[in-house]
């Protein structure tokens, strides 16, 4: 099938109802020739983050949706479902409300920036707090935003007491406080042919 913009339509078209349903929001749709493959990955969201587990799931639902029309044509496709992950950009007010707590960067369309964490969120407008002082970012006037990730610090080794060190634990290495699944931008993979299981 075609990769452009109203092959892009045509599939969010389909999917997004049926998500919205389920209460998650379709973020993007993008379609990626491979060869002899078409790649079609999806990115979903939801308040309160989406887990691998619902991941699996959408995965199933989605990859059936397709496979009863022929949105995809009859070539082979392989379909990816992930979440946002704290990379990806704030870019509708559903982003900054499901961010309230975070760090985040912004970038006016004036060049201006402010580094703050969010505390509120509505429609037009969010507060930062940057240093102590509440900052009102219009949505409008906001050129490019993202949530900066923190990595939080890492305890002081105890090497007084032995005794209470599991050797079968795992470092606490690269840890930060961001642990929703979401942020992990895990993905879920199904390959298939306009409604068959993955060429042997």
């Amino acid at each position: 099938m075609a990769s452009g913009p109203a092959a892009r339509d045509q599939v969010a078209d389909l999917l997004a109802p049926v998500l919205a349903q389920s209460g998650l929001d379709l973020e993007s749709v993008d379609l990626t020739p491979a060869g002899r493959r078409t790649v079609l990955r999806i990115v979903v969201d939801a308040d309160g983050g989406v887990t691998l587990d619902q991941l699996a799931e959408i995965s199933r639902t989605v990859a059936k949706l397709l496979d009863a029309g022929d949105v995809m044509g009859a070539g082979s496709y392989t379909l990816e479902v992930t979440s946002r992950g704290v990379d990806r950009p704030l870019t509708e007010p559903r982003h900054w409300r499901r961010n309230v707590g975070r760090l985040v960067k912004v970038v006016h369309a004036d060049g201006s920036q402010l580094l703050g964490r969010v505390t509120d969120a509505g429609e037009q407008s969010a507060e930062l707090d940057v240093d102590g002082t509440t900052h009102r970012v219009d949505f409008a006037r906001v050129a490019k935003a993202r949530v900066q990730v923190e990595f939080a610090k890492m305890p002081p080794a105890d090497d007084t007491d032995s005794d209470d060190t599991d050797s079968g634990d795992e470092p606490d290495d690269d840890t930060y406080d961001d642990h929703d699944a979401d942020d992990s931008d895990g993905a879920h993979t199904t390959d298939g042919t306009n409604g068959t299981d993955k060429e042997g």
